[in-house]
């Protein structure tokens, strides 16, 4: 029985469940959803018509890292979320931090504003998004620098807390933009890691291929 993934794949909410099916090797089915142009009955697997959403049998489940958690449990043989309890608590804040406080900047203003803009037949607001790059981000930037010890958040090996990380920097390279190695080297450094793996640079190259037929560039 197969996993079913609702969601666009830019979306790096969509992109965050993605790496973690395939960092553990599950064979899963992808069915498309656009954000915000969701298709009549999608309420049904998320009321709030949010992606990604995640069918597995009967059971339906909706939030991705309700969703995450769900699957590093049902799929245990290679753990991305720890077992020791503050090592997990740790992952789980990261997790959060990326998706509520990352996310409003690098995906919701900058990857917004340069290609979901672009894509709507709109110019983007550069005022917002510099405001964004230089403002907004360098103290979140500054905070998961103090947390790196090595190439990884919390343990010796990949977690969540990675892959929660780097799924809103992609999203942010897509709009041209990365983070800056001579100001938070390894913040830098850990990114550059992460997308170096054959997995990671499977799902990048499919997301450019589908920018550029997006965008016609």
């Amino acid at each position: 029985m197969k996993p079913v993934l609702y969601g666009a794949p830019l979306s790096p909410f969509v992109r965050k469940v993605r790496l973690l099916l395939d960092f553990k090797g599950v064979d899963y089915d992808s069915k498309m959803i656009i954000p915000y142009a969701t298709p009549e009955g999608y309420e049904a697997l998320n009321p709030l018509k949010r992606v990604p959403a995640l069918i597995l049998g009967d059971n339906v489940l909706a939030d991705s890292a309700v969703i995450a958690h769900f699957l590093d449990a049902h799929y245990p043989e290679k753990k991305l979320i720890p077992n020791d309890l503050l090592l997990k608590a740790r992952c789980e804040w990261l997790e959060k931090y990326a998706d509520y406080e990352l996310s409003a900047h690098t995906t919701f203003t900058v990857f917004s504003q340069r290609i979901l803009n672009r894509i709507a037949g709109k110019k983007p607001n550069e005022e917002i998004v510099q405001k964004a790059i230089h403002e907004k981000l360098p103290p979140l930037f500054d905070y998961l620098e103090s947390q790196l010890n090595g190439l990884h958040f919390i343990a010796d090996e990949l977690t969540l807390a990675d892959i929660s990380v780097a799924s809103q920097l992609i999203s942010y390279e897509h709009a041209n933009e990365t983070v800056p190695d001579d100001k938070w080297p390894k913040l830098a450094q850990l990114y550059q890691h992460f997308k170096q793996q054959t997995i990671v640079e499977q799902v990048v190259s499919s997301e450019k291929v589908m920018l550029k037929k997006i965008l016609g560039a």
